[in-house]
């Protein structure tokens, strides 16, 4: 597939995957954009072969999870190597290889998050829970920095962009607590259960829902103090990046806190946030992005504008 083939591939798959993050990815200039289109296309391919699924949808029955991952590391390591290997995902992660300086480390780190489900792996510790979340979402921040243009020495700015990857699975953790149970996956650290007094077979049950939602709330704010933190790196990236990373940082903020407003309810659906909550938290933070720094950028009416056509329903 040429370039252009496997960026309308890449494109296709976040507007199905993730109409957030493909919102938020409009903010970016086209090239930095397509990039990102290329590595979220990687990352969701992935994440659906070790888990059996379709677009981040319901867990499938895995048959081999070793052999899911052993063709996970396969696939990259040709892609990485300059072969074609025939799965746009992985072609699209090698076009964006012969781009730009990928960190490797943050490659191998992420495919180590798929072996540790394969694993059947459970967090004893809250220290447990963060490694994990460093290589299924910390690691593809580091890697999104890199194609925002971050040298791959800036560590400073690289840890950044991990912490706000923690802070998204943080966020995706409290949402997800009931459908990760009901499939056998319990991401809390057993440190935790064992203070509440919850046994892991318990948690989809009702009469838990009380301490449940008091333990989202603390993942809530470990969340917030990563994003603290992640936002001092933004302050060091070009205004259109910077603007995204706010606006992709306040969007998915906002399910943690929903999580947390709903309380023993918060799973009876799943929390979205709605559009037009959406349209201000992008609003918000194209204002946040100009008080860090100068930038130019249309006039912010034109802006508001492009943002709400390019909105998602959800």
């Amino acid at each position: 597939m040429t370039r252009a083939e496997l960026v309308a591939q890449a494109g296709a798959t976040i507007s199905r995957g993730s109409k957030s993050f493909r919102f938020a990815s409009r903010l970016f200039d086209r090239t930095t954009r397509e990039r990102a289109w290329l590595l979220y296309a990687w990352c969701r391919t992935c994440d659906d072969i070790a888990d059996a699924q379709e677009l981040g949808g319901m867990l499938g029955q895995r048959s081999d999870p070793k052999e899911a991952q052993a063709r996970l590391e396969a696939l990259t390591a040709r892609a990485l190597a300059g072969e074609t290997t025939g799965e746009p995902a992985f072609d699209g992660l090698g076009q964006l290889s012969r781009e730009i300086d990928l960190p490797r480390r943050f490659v191998d780190d992420h495919l180590a998050g798929f072996a540790l489900d394969a694993e059947d792996w459970r967090p004893r510790t809250e220290a447990d829970m963060i490694r994990y979340c460093y290589h299924v979402a910390g690691a593809v921040g580091g890697l999104m920095a890199a194609v925002m243009g971050v040298p791959a020495d800036d560590e400073n700015t690289l840890a950044r962009a991990v912490d706000l990857g923690l802070a998204f699975q943080l966020s995706n953790i409290a949402r997800d607590l009931m459908e990760d149970a009901a499939a056998d996956r319990i991401y809390l650290p057993v440190d935790w259960l064992v203070e509440m007094d919850m046994p892991p077979g318990e948690l989809a049950k009702p009469f838990v829902r009380p301490r449940l939602a008091a333990l989202a709330r603390r993942l809530n704010d470990l969340s917030e103090g990563y994003t603290a933190s992640a936002k001092q790196g933004a302050t060091r990236l070009p205004f259109r990046a910077r603007w995204a990373v706010l606006a992709a940082a306040g969007i998915y903020g906002e399910i943690g806190r929903e999580v947390v407003r709903r309380g023993d309810h918060a799973w009876d659906s799943r929390v979205v946030v709605p559009r037009g909550r959406k349209l201000v938290l992008v609003w918000q933070a194209l204002m946040e992005a100009r008080a860090m720094g100068s930038g130019s950028i249309r006039p912010w009416a034109l802006a508001a504008r492009r943002a709400r056509r390019w909105l998602p329903e959800r």
